[in-house]
């Protein structure tokens, strides 16, 4: 693996249904993730993000694989003007990224006895900036996912 992959383990007590579930269903990632997608979870379908009251549709924003409770993985979204203002990230930044490749991430997810082992990989353009700032930022989404499935609550917003 290149140093431009992120990879991330934890392990939830939760079964992989209920995993499955926070990762795909608007209301259940709108808590912990502060985004919410449009998606029938098919591969190839067709992924709308909605984050911050920006809506980002694009043709290249799509399902990779889908194994309902085994395995999800989508191209990333696209880093819309709209978008950018709406999470207040400014141009300059917006462009940057917007001219890399896109990336995409896979979440894997094992049973463990009482427990659910979950692995995300995202893989960057070498030679970008997004790898930095999704790096900083997944370890707060998953860990509070993990929360809202062990504890019913998500982590407060930072």
């Amino acid at each position: 693996m290149d140093s431009r992959t992120f990879v991330y383990t934890t392990y939830i007590r939760t079964t992989p249904e209920r995993l499955w579930h926070a990762l795909t269903e608007p209301d259940v990632t709108e808590r912990y993730w502060g985004v919410s997608f449009e998606s029938d979870w098919a591969k190839g379908s067709p992924l709308v993000w909605k984050q911050a009251g920006a809506t980002v549709a694009d043709p290249e924003q799509v399902v990779l694989a889908s194994e309902p409770c085994r395995q999800l993985a989508y191209t990333w979204h696209t880093f819309t003007p709209q978008w950018a203002e709406s999470v207040g990230l400014g141009e300059d930044v917006r462009a940057r990224i917007a001219a890399e490749r896109r990336s995409a991430v896979t979440f894997d997810i094992e049973p463990q006895d009482d427990q659910v082992k979950l692995t995300v990989t995202h893989d960057f353009d070498p030679a970008g900036a997004l790898h930095g700032m999704c790096s900083e930022g997944w370890p707060p989404i998953l860990s509070s996912l993990k929360t809202l499935l062990e504890t019913g609550e998500p982590l407060p917003s930072r």
